[in-house]
């Protein structure tokens, strides 16, 4: 079956308004159900950064603050707990709660796992609030910005992938007006509902692989990024869904096309002034002494950092040295900084940090806690990030590479998990999720070099 051109659907998103906050489950369960609401998905997500819900009659919302919604924490991935264990309580967030545009009747509300009326060390979002806390303690806040990439594919019937739009065969697609153009029902679809629950979505366009798609929408406080981030997902999914679509955030989909990054854009300051900039900068960043300093702890724990904002074995078909078939390559292989340069793993947008390394398989919690310690790290030693690197890394031989003190990143997940489990100020961050982390990451490892391919099947099957 090919693929076929997207229907011209209506949007049912567009007359919803933004979300209101209240400061009692009272007010906000009147409020939602003035606006038609049902029920609300108390949701979470597992150690892979996937979305768990429950769905919760509105008139039962105050158990979700209170008590929390209850889970059989072993059927839950990473969690840390065994089937004769305690369960998992997923207590939600009042400041979260926001409509479902996409499923007219729905709310949704952020929880986080507790266990034994204790905040949960395995859940993520957990790990993350203490490492903002950490930061809290010397008056500052992380604000992130997260550029999630995704492929909008049909399946065939043979099983087979392809883009939605079977005229987006442009050699090098990116930024084209027709692939856009054709589909806008889907993408409008899609940044209309973000809109609608008060997440801006500022600019949408066609990236360099053809069925793949970036909207951006506005930066804020990195926890609250990594809960619009799970929101937006789960909106993308959704509606591709309905349309009888595949949205795809895996990171390398295509061998010979560009993968899908999740490039995460930092900033410290106090919600009034960025202490990451500034203008006298002799080195023209306009980056200050503690920008500096983070980078460089990123930098120092990049290997590490690597299992966590590439933790499949996809992700390291993206995180390769060489080109793709359109000229391009937009993934990092080398442990650099540089000015506007795409070829290094962090750039500098002038005052702030481009990490370019997460994809879209990571999960935004446990990567945002490791970029906090890596970058804290790096601001308590004073480390020192070296001169920015303002040429085509990509260019370089391995010899150029090797002078000039550049390391490449870890090529497989096995390397990077490697690196992860010696490196103590990523684990500690992390805490127990470390060791469920690893443990479930070597037996995907160990699961993926035991699959015999079609390449292989090919390749050897009458070789000898």
């Amino acid at each position: 079956m090919n693929a076929t051109p997207l229907p011209n659907l209506p949007d049912r998103s567009s007359d919803l308004v933004p979300p209101k906050r209240f400061g009692t489950v009272e007010e906000t369960q009147t409020y939602l159900k003035s606006q038609g609401v049902q029920y609300v998905l108390a949701q979470f997500v597992d150690i892979h950064g996937v979305a768990k819900a429950k769905s919760v009659p509105v008139e039962h919302l105050g158990t979700v603050i209170t008590d929390g919604a209850g889970f059989a924490g072993f059927a839950i991935s990473g969690v840390g707990i065994e089937p004769h264990g305690p369960d998992f309580l997923a207590r939600g967030d009042l400041a979260t709660v926001s409509l479902v545009p996409w499923q007219p009747g729905l709310a949704r509300i952020v929880c986080e796992g507790h266990v034994n009326a204790q905040p949960w060390g395995h859940d993520s979002r957990v790990v993350l609030k203490k490492q903002v806390a950490r930061l809290e303690a010397l008056g500052l806040t992380l604000f992130s910005g997260l550029e999630p990439e995704f492929s909008l594919l049909v399946r065939n019937a043979d099983g087979s992938i392809e883009p939605c739009d079977p005229s987006d065969k442009l050699a090098k697609p990116c930024y084209d007006y027709k692939g856009l153009s054709r589909t806008r029902a889907y993408l409008e679809r899609l940044s209309n509902a973000m809109r609608a629950t008060g997440i801006d979505v500022y600019q949408i366009d066609h990236e360099d692989a053809n069925g793949q798609f970036e909207l951006n929408y506005t930066f804020t406080d990195c926890l609250t990024s990594c809960d619009h981030f799970i929101f937006f997902k789960m909106a993308a999914s959704e509606i591709a869904h309905e349309m009888g679509l595949v949205c795809s955030f895996m990171p390398k989909p295509f061998a010979n096309r560009p993968g899908n990054g999740m490039h995460m854009h930092l900033s410290v300051g106090d919600g009034k002034r960025n202490f990451f900039q500034d203008k006298t900068d002799p080195k023209g960043l306009e980056l200050s002494p503690m920008a500096y300093h983070f980078m460089a702890g990123l930098l120092a724990h990049a290997p590490a950092l690597t299992a966590l904002c590439a933790p499949t074995v996809n992700s390291y078909k993206r995180l390769v040295v060489g080109r793709s078939l359109t000229g391009a390559t937009w993934a990092p292989a080398y442990i650099s900084y540089g000015d506007n340069n795409r070829s290094t793993m962090v750039r500098i947008p002038k005052g702030r940090l481009e990490l370019r390394l997460p994809d879209g398989a990571c999960n935004p919690y446990l990567a945002t806690a490791a970029v906090i310690a890596a970058g804290l790290d790096g601001m308590e030693r004073k480390l020192d990030p070296g001169v920015p690197r303002n040429v085509n890394l990509y260019e370089w031989s391995e010899a150029q590479l090797k002078e000039a003190g550049i390391g490449l990143l870890p090529q497989n997940l096995n390397a990077a998990l490697d690196a992860l489990q010696v490196d103590s100020v990523i684990c500690e961050a992390l805490g127990p999720v470390a060791d469920e982390f690893l443990k479930l990451k070597r037996m995907e490892w160990i699961e993926y070099m035991r699959h015999v391919s079609e390449w292989e099947i090919k390749q050897y099957l009458e070789f000898f």
